[in-house]
């Protein structure tokens, strides 16, 4: 494929890397500081963009200019950017994931199948760690899980506790996220029920499994009809 690469830190580099390895044609590798070159450009086969919230403007006149399919993973948007995100698949496929590991898209859908059964007599806390240079809290894989246990919202995220917070309700969720050393990303579920408590992890060892995940995603979204797409509906046709 001829990849247009939005985002040239750690995971832009290694995306830049394994993309050329497996015989994509890299067309431009752009930073924050490069992204005018984006108004010149022509089509390409994929836009993959693993920048900062705030290179959203350009990405989306680049994306409704020439229709080039967009994969996403960048994160900390706020609600009114990822609707601008979502509204793109009017003219492109456009794909959207805080987390482009398999082993989470699996991770989400036993989630989403197994949560209706424990909640009703279980208590949930969700628990998040990465690196040191991380810039959002929680990550946008916790706030997934969260999803996937809570589609409809009837539950209150508590993030972190402090002081006398009384007895726990039974309709919160806590959502914990540790920042240390250089953790690539730990998630962990937490079912806690009387006399027995199921724990879900997820350990990412280094970033790479999420590149070779998002190159994955990408050759899926390639050739899609125009719309808004996660990974549940790539990888599981939902």
């Amino acid at each position: 494929m001829k990849l247009v690469l939005i985002g040239h830190g750690k995971m832009g580099r290694l995306l830049e890397q394994s993309a050329a390895e497996q015989g994509d044609e890299i067309l431009v590798a752009l930073g924050r500081d490069s992204l005018d070159k984006l108004s010149s450009l022509p089509v390409a086969d994929m836009v993959i963009d693993f920048s900062r919230p705030e290179t959203l403007d350009a990405v989306s006149a680049y994306i409704r200019r020439t229709g080039t399919p967009l994969l996403s993973g960048t994160t900390g948007y706020t609600p009114e950017q990822l609707d601008k995100l979502r509204a793109l698949g009017d003219c492109a496929p456009v794909l959207y994931a805080a987390n482009y590991s398999l082993g989470i898209a699996v991770f989400q859908r036993v989630l989403s199948q197994i949560s209706d059964t424990l909640k009703p007599e279980f208590d949930i806390e969700i628990e998040e760690t990465h690196h040191n240079q991380k810039t959002d809290a929680p990550s946008g894989t916790a706030k997934l899980l969260l999803s996937a246990i809570d589609p409809t919202g009837e539950y209150t995220p508590v993030y972190g506790r402090e002081g006398n917070t009384g007895i726990r309700p039974k309709k919160e969720i806590g959502v914990h996220a540790l920042r240390g050393g250089t953790v690539a990303g730990t998630h962990t579920v937490h079912f806690f029920g009387l006399d027995e408590e199921l724990e879900i992890t997820h350990r990412a060892a280094s970033r790479q499994i999420f590149v070779s995940g998002a190159l994955y995603a990408a050759r899926l979204l390639a050739g899609k009809p125009r719309g808004y797409y996660n990974l549940q509906n790539l990888l599981f046709g939902e």
